[in-house]
């Protein structure tokens, strides 16, 4: 029996369901498989360079470096770009650990700012929170929409470094242009339950600066270019080909799925329309949204979630606590109340299942037992 036949079966309506997906790309992925098992290219073959090239050309940058992780990605990104120990890195505070993770092990000092309504970086705060040491801002794309970067540039100007976290943005557009085209350097991660996700941990660097790049490669490598050629203290950080082989095949079905995500979720808005208490996630002009989550506030979210999971159904928080009420971060220089709007939609915010496959008939499930405990 393959790891694929065993795939557990999930009652209920699961919050995310990966076999719908692997279904489709199943003969793909053992053909791609056993081309790597059998030529033993597993680390830096050709099917690496393969996706490599078609991810940056899918995003619309020069360069794209498969490395293991996201959080490896957005920490090689800033240290290639230059950043260390005496600059600042501006985050904002309603993202996953990572984003400050990758900062701190960047050596920066991290600074954090607010969020708007629609659960993306406020400029506004932004604003208010440069200062001479600022080096980056990291622009992350919540939930499948990306974050105001025009505006994050005008407030920054065109010196500082612009960050795109881009874990859960794959495949959306900005204006008409694709998240991880639209700073100076991006990461992203491939974990297997993001939008492109690969069977186990996977991460990239986007960038059309060959600067930047090569020394991501580097720095990924071991600091060296060459084996045994350590010009730097690197890491060991590299996208190994069988992951490739299942993000190419994943990659020629995106646009297929995100534009079932955005079905579902038009259908979710429909849905809960009228639904007391419940505010539905919006889409910002300009943006293409790619919902990798649905994210709706509703009133007394730990109830209404511990009432839809006593149900069956797979619903979620993503995140229960901004950045500075995290054990791991926490400061005399942020106490409860620095940054209100996170704080708030914390308290608020509820994750839905939404991925392709998911039917009508368990979205109808779904919000059937949202209704029952509002």
């Amino acid at each position: 029996m393959s790891i694929f036949e065993a795939l557990p079966t999930v009652q209920g309506v699961p919050m995310l369901d990966l076999g719908i997906q692997h279904r489709q790309i199943a003969d793909r992925v053992r053909d791609g498989f056993d081309r790597v098992l059998s030529g033993t290219g597993f680390i830096q073959g050709p099917e690496v360079h393969q996706f490599e090239d078609e991810f940056a050309r899918y995003c619309g940058v020069a360069r794209v470096i498969g490395v293991g992780n996201g959080t490896d990605a957005l920490e090689l990104a800033l240290r290639a770009a230059g950043v260390g120990p005496s600059d600042e890195v501006i985050v904002p505070a309603n993202t996953f650990v990572a984003t400050a993770e990758a900062v701190v092990r960047a050596g920066a000092t991290l600074r954090l700012v607010d969020c708007d309504a629609n659960f993306l970086l406020d400029p506004a705060a932004l604003d208010r929170a440069v200062t001479s040491r600022t080096a980056a801002v990291v622009a992350v794309h919540l939930y499948g929409q990306t974050a105001p970067v025009d505006d994050i540039r005008a407030v920054v100007g065109p010196d500082r470094l612009i960050v795109e976290d881009a874990a859960q943005s794959q495949g959306a557009l900005y204006h008409g242009r694709r998240a991880g085209s639209l700073g100076d350097v991006a990461g992203t991660s491939f974990y297997p339950g993001k939008n492109l996700g690969a069977y186990g941990d996977a991460g990239a660097v986007m960038t059309s600066s060959t600067e930047i790049a090569d020394r991501v490669r580097m720095l990924a490598n071991h600091g060296g270019r060459t084996k045994y050629e350590h010009l730097v203290v690197g890491t060991n950080s590299r996208l190994d080909s069988l992951q490739a082989v299942v993000l190419s095949a994943k990659l020629a079905f995106l646009d297929e799925w995100n534009a079932q995500r955005r079905a579902l979720a038009e259908r979710y808005d429909a849905l809960i329309d009228g639904l007391p208490g419940v505010i539905p996630p919006r889409t910002v002009a300009g943006n293409e949204h790619v919902y990798h989550q649905y994210v709706v506030r509703v009133p007394n979210r730990d109830t209404v979630l511990a009432h839809l999971t006593d149900a069956g159904i797979g619903a979620g928080i993503h995140y229960p606590h901004p950045l500075h009420m995290l054990p791991a971060f926490a400061s005399a220089h942020w106490p409860v109340g620095s940054f209100p709007v996170a704080e708030q939609l914390a308290g608020e915010i509820l994750s839905l299942p939404i991925y392709p496959g998911l039917t009508e008939a368990q979205q109808d499930s779904v919000v059937s037992v949202l209704r029952s405990c509002l």
